[in-house]
């Protein structure tokens, strides 16, 4: 296969046998879905819809696109696909950092796993070549605590992404991270994982190995365009020239708490307020900028560095981690009630340390404390702000004690286990993030018809409801919102399966994405051509999730956001307008109320 920014090497590892063989990719599977995202999911896709997470025929498949690695701006990403533990559909779930680079210049494409050891064991990659060890002395260890373990013995130079003990004790929304402190944090990828017994994938690169494009002077030319509007001074929504460079990901929370849209209390309210105060503004980028930030690391081929580095000096809560992200603090902070700068920081640690999916994990404590101010439980509840009750249940739940054994299932199940699911705030057994559809609307119909649950990063519609990208709608409108949700999903999957950040699309459009492709592979595809991969591949998750038992009716919301009004300055009286935005997306899709009909099938050539 002469296409460039491909290796054409996959790596297949049976971990019930130890045998271990390597197989070009399919040419035809590339030309449909790409790489990454894309192509995982036609890997799992073909390991069959109805196999079990925890499975020797589950598939764990760690993929690179062709920009992955590269010179590409913002491509240090790579893609984990498999079936999901935590909702039984389909997940991919990306990490950022060096480890995409590294996996890259190994000589490889990919990673897949199947089947299950009989002990622990972890992969060391080099020279396009998988040697499977034996883990039995790190089975245990904190993701960071591995991460030195393994640079001791492989040398400082290497890469390593690994689960920590939430994965091991099949915590189902258990996740991986790397040495950058960069997860692959949301569907459980890390508890399947720890079902295989497979504790980390150890990488050495050698950046000789990083592809060439086939026509030096035509990549520069698209690496140089992109890279400029990356940059442009006079664009106030790049993420360059943007609040990312500057606060991170936080930027968000001033943002989105002022507009109402900021789901607080297990989202009973749409802002992190008490009597006219603004409770967000404590745990805000600003706020974290000016008192605790001491770094700003980046990842590979970036030079947007949105990661904030910070450190509590003193006080019970001291810690020195990366990075106090938007997502994390809005889960662990103004979704618990929780004001604390240090206490959140420090919360945020322990999850990375145990390998636990931020999103999923403050949805899960504020699901409790509101159970627990239901009167549900006796001497075992946690109330809504207790700093150090939430880092103990952390501890219960990542070891799966007492009450964090029903809490670890995840919040959907440990909801209808205590016989609260209506307190669940989850579509398809997946917790939301940190934007309420209120305040929204272009994100209820996002976290309705994601294909992983509910999820920001199938389609970002804050982008054109706060940012005006591609256009600007109003957030508070609901027409439209089904074709942008149709529109984004295609385009992030095209982003997804490259492997580049989706920050890029604060300022690159399918222009700069098809002039890279183009120039790194040698192929000459079109913008539709592009854009019909992006809904190919959207299409195939679909259509996974439909033979696995998710059909009529799949896309739904809970009742909260459909039947509750918010009370909050900037949404005040709102509610999500889900039925007539499905209407309208469904129309876009060509589906047949959540399914998809043969003729789509057809008409995109799948499987």
């Amino acid at each position: 296969m002469a296409i460039g920014g491909y290796h054409n090497r996959i790596a297949r590892v049976n971990l019930t046998t130890g045998k271990i063989w390597y197989e070009p990719l399919n040419e035809e599977w590339v030309h449909k879905y790409i790489g990454a995202r894309g192509l995982g999911v036609r890997y799992v896709f073909e390991a069959g819809p109805t196999v079990q997470p925890f499975s020797e025929e589950n598939l764990l498949c760690i993929m690179l696109g062709p920009l992955s690695g590269t010179e590409a701006k913002m491509s240090g990403r790579l893609a984990i696909v498999t079936k999901s533990p935590l909702t039984g559909t389909v997940v991919d779930s990306h990490m950022g950092g060096w480890t995409a680079a590294k996996l890259k210049w190994a000589g490889l494409d990919g990673l897949i796993f199947e089947g299950r050891s009989s002990k622990p064991v972890y992969a060391y990659v080099e020279n396009g070549e998988v040697t499977i060890k034996d883990a039995s002395d790190i089975w245990g260890l904190s993701t960071q605590e591995t991460v030195r373990a393994m640079r001791i013995r492989h040398g400082e130079d290497v890469s390593v992404m690994t689960i920590g003990p939430a994965g091991e004790n099949l915590v189902r929304f258990a996740n991986f991270l790397n040495e950058d402190w960069r997860a692959a944090g949301r569907g459980g990828t890390g508890a399947v994982a720890g079902w295989k017994r497979l504790k980390c994938v150890v990488i050495k690169g050698d950046k000789d190995m990083q592809p060439k494009p086939p026509d030096r002077e035509k990549w520069k030319a698209a690496d140089k365009k992109a890279l400029a509007t990356i940059m442009d001074e006079a664009n106030i929504t790049s993420p360059r020239k943007g609040g990312l460079s500057v606060y991170g990901t936080n930027v968000l929370m001033n943002i989105v708490g002022s507009m109402g849209a900021l789901p607080s209390w297990n989202s009973k309210l749409t802002s992190f307020m008490r009597n006219g105060v603004a409770l967000y503004e404590s745990i805000s980028g600003e706020h974290i900028k000016e008192t605790i930030l001491v770094n700003d690391p980046t990842c590979h081929a970036c030079p947007v560095a949105c990661k904030k580095e910070v450190e509590v000096k003193e006080g019970k809560y001291k810690v020195h981690m990366e990075s106090y992200e938007y997502e994390s603090a809005w889960a662990l902070g103004a979704n618990c009630g929780t004001d604390n700068r240090d206490a959140v920081a420090l919360m945020i640690a322990f999850a990375n340390d145990y390998g636990l999916d931020t999103i999923e994990l403050g949805n899960v404590l504020s699901m409790f404390m509101e159970a627990t101010e239901r009167g549900l439980f006796d001497g075992e509840g946690l109330t809504w702000g207790d700093a150090d009750g939430q880092l103990e249940t952390i501890r219960k739940l990542t070891y799966r004690v007492g009450i964090g054994d029903v809490l670890a299932e995840g919040t959907w199940h440990a909801a209808k286990a205590f016989g609260v699911p209506e307190l669940a705030m989850s579509v398809k057994g997946q917790a939301i993030p940190a934007y309420d559809p209120r305040g929204l609307k272009g994100m209820g119909i996002a976290y309705a018809t994601s294909n992983r649950g509910a999820c920001h990063l199938r389609a970002y519609t804050p982008a054109s409801e706060i940012l005006g990208i591609p256009y600007k709608t109003d957030p508070l409108e609901w027409k439209g919102k089904g074709e942008l949700t149709k529109l984004l999903q295609d385009v992030h999957a095209v982003s997804d399966s490259f492997n580049i950040c989706k920050f890029s699309a604060f300022a690159e459009g399918v222009e700069e994405y098809l002039e890279q492709f183009n120039a790194m592979t040698g192929l000459e595809y079109t913008a539709e051509e592009l854009l019909r991969c992006g809904e190919r591949v959207y299409n195939l998750e679909r259509y996974y999730n439909n033979l696995a038992g998710f059909r009529e009716g799949s896309d739904y919301l809970p009742e909260r956001f459909l039947k509750e009004p918010s009370t909050m300055p900037g949404s005040e009286g709102h509610v999500c307008e889900l039925d007539l935005m499905l209407e309208e997306y469904y129309k876009a899709r060509g589906w047949e109320n959540g399914v998809v009909p043969k003729s789509k099938l057809e008409e995109l050539g799948i499987p």
